[in-house]
C-alpha cells in the first residue's frame, strides 16, 4: 500500500518528485484518462478500490473517478481522511493525495474528489507493461471458473510479468474478486503461447460505450512461462519505441 504523501516527516525526502505545475498535473492526469490506466485508491486503514479517470475539470476543481455504489471497500474509503491515489503510465508511477471523495448517483456511478494541487512521478522499478497490437489478436482462453462448462476468450489489453488486464464483454457472466483460474492459455502472437494461471484481482467499468468491463489479474506461479514472457515483453517494447521514434 502506498504511503499516504500528506505525512510531512516525508516530504523533504519528496521534494524531486513533486510536481505543481498546473500544466503537467492535468497533462499527467489526461495520459492516466486517454491510456484507460487503472487507479487504484488506498487508504492507511487498508482498504482499497481500483477505478478509471472518467472525467478531469480543473476549471470546478474537480477530478471524478467510475464507481460502484455497493462496493465495500470503496464505501469504506469514501469515510476514510486520507486516500492515496497510485497509478502507472510504462514505467513511471504517478501518485497523489484525494481529498473530499463523493459519490455522486445517476445514470453512472462518478467519484468525485478536489482536483490535485500536487502529485507526485517516480520511476517504476518493476516490470514494464505493454500493450500488444491488436492485429495479433492477443487472447486468454480459460473456462469461466464460476460456470465450469462455459470456455471464454478474453481479449488481452495489456501484460506484464505481473499480470495482466482482460476485456470482459457486457453479456459474459462476470467473475467474482479473488476467484482463481488454474489454467489458461495465452496467446500474445503467433508465436508466443504460454500456459498460466491468475487470480481475478478487480473489475473496473469501462466507458459505457464499450459495454464492458476491464478485469486486472494477477499471474500466479509463472515458472517456465516466465523467461517467454520476459522476452515478449522486451521484444514489444522495442518495436513501440522504435514506431515512436519513427513518428519524431
Amino acid at each position: 500500500m502506498s504511503k499516504p504523501l500528506n505525512d510531512r516527516t516525508s516530504q523533504g525526502a519528496l521534494d524531486d518528485y513533486r510536481i505543481t505545475s498546473t500544466i503537467e498535473i492535468f497533462d499527467l492526469l489526461r495520459q492516466i484518462e486517454a491510456s484507460r490506466t487503472l487507479v487504484t485508491l488506498s487508504s492507511p486503514e487498508g482498504h482499497s478500490y481500483t477505478t478509471l479517470i472518467w472525467q478531469i475539470e480543473p476549471d470546478r476543481g474537480m477530478v471524478g473517478f467510475s464507481g460502484e455504489g455497493n462496493h465495500a471497500g470503496l464505501r469504506a474509503l469514501l469515510e476514510s481522511e486520507e486516500v492515496t491515489a497510485v497509478a502507472y503510465i510504462d514505467s513511471i508511477k504517478v501518485q497523489f493525495d484525494l481529498e473530499g471523495l463523493v459519490l455522486v448517483h445517476g445514470d453512472q456511478h462518478i467519484i468525485n474528489a478536489r482536483y490535485p494541487r500536487e502529485l507526485y512521478r517516480f520511476q517504476r522499478r518493476t516490470s514494464f507493461r505493454v500493450k500488444p497490437a491488436v492485429s495479433a489478436l492477443p487472447t486468454a482462453h480459460f473456462a469461466h471458473p464460476e460456470h465450469p462448462k462455459t470456455s471464454l476468450a478474453l481479449r488481452v489489453l495489456d501484460v506484464s510479468l505481473g499480470g495482466m488486464a482482460l476485456f470482459l464483454p457486457e453479456d459474459t457472466p462476470p467473475i467474482s474478486d479473488g476467484t482463481r483460474v488454474p489454467s489458461c492459455s495465452l496467446r500474445l502472437d503467433d508465436d508466443t503461447w504460454l500456459d498460466v494461471s491468475f487470480v481475478m484481482r478487480h473489475a473496473t467499468p469501462i466507458h459505457p460505450d464499450t459495454r464492458g468491463a476491464r478485469l486486472g489479474c494477477e499471474f500466479v506461479n509463472l515458472q517456465q512461462a516466465e523467461r517467454d514472457l520476459q522476452q515478449y515483453i522486451n521484444q514489444t517494447q522495442k518495436r513501440q519505441l522504435a514506431l515512436a521514434a519513427r513518428k519524431v
